[in-house]
């Protein structure tokens, strides 16, 4: 016979939970998540995708979920290295984030005409002087 031991409000919440007690050569099946998929909305009114458990490891599979999550660490060396901040042509400053400039012209042509009448751009923003420039 299969125990509830938690309820998660959407299925990935349980795949991980269920991933945690498989770790630790605990069975575990997860219930209504194909229900839940199709109308989310019924997560509450259902009591949420249920992880369940054969009842002899009930008790056991409890105490696993209780344990906080361990990410592995990954060290910074496998990612490559930092990327060097970009340099403003105009002044020498820093550059912000790459932002797409021209969006909300081109939304308004789309919207009213049919035709986005405005590029729309991939720009960095200096921090020093406010100019526009090319992303790179």
């Amino acid at each position: 016979m299969l125990v509830t031991v938690a309820t998660y409000s959407f299925p990935h919440e349980a795949h991980i939970a269920k991933g945690q007690l498989e770790a630790v050569d605990i069975p575990a099946f997860v219930a209504d998540e194909h229900t839940i998929n199709m109308q989310w909305l019924y997560s509450n009114a259902m009591g949420g995708v249920r992880l369940q458990v054969p009842e002899e490891f009930a008790a056991q599979a409890i105490e696993v979920l209780k344990e906080p999550v361990e990410m592995e660490h990954i060290p910074d060396s496998e990612f490559g290295p930092e990327p060097e901040s970009a340099v403003c042509p105009h002044c020498g400053g820093e550059l912000g984030e790459p932002y797409m400039a021209g969006r909300y012209p081109a939304l308004v042509g789309l919207l009213f005409l049919g035709l986005p009448l405005w590029r729309i751009k991939k720009v960095q923003k200096c921090l020093s002087c406010g100019k526009t420039t090319k992303a790179v």
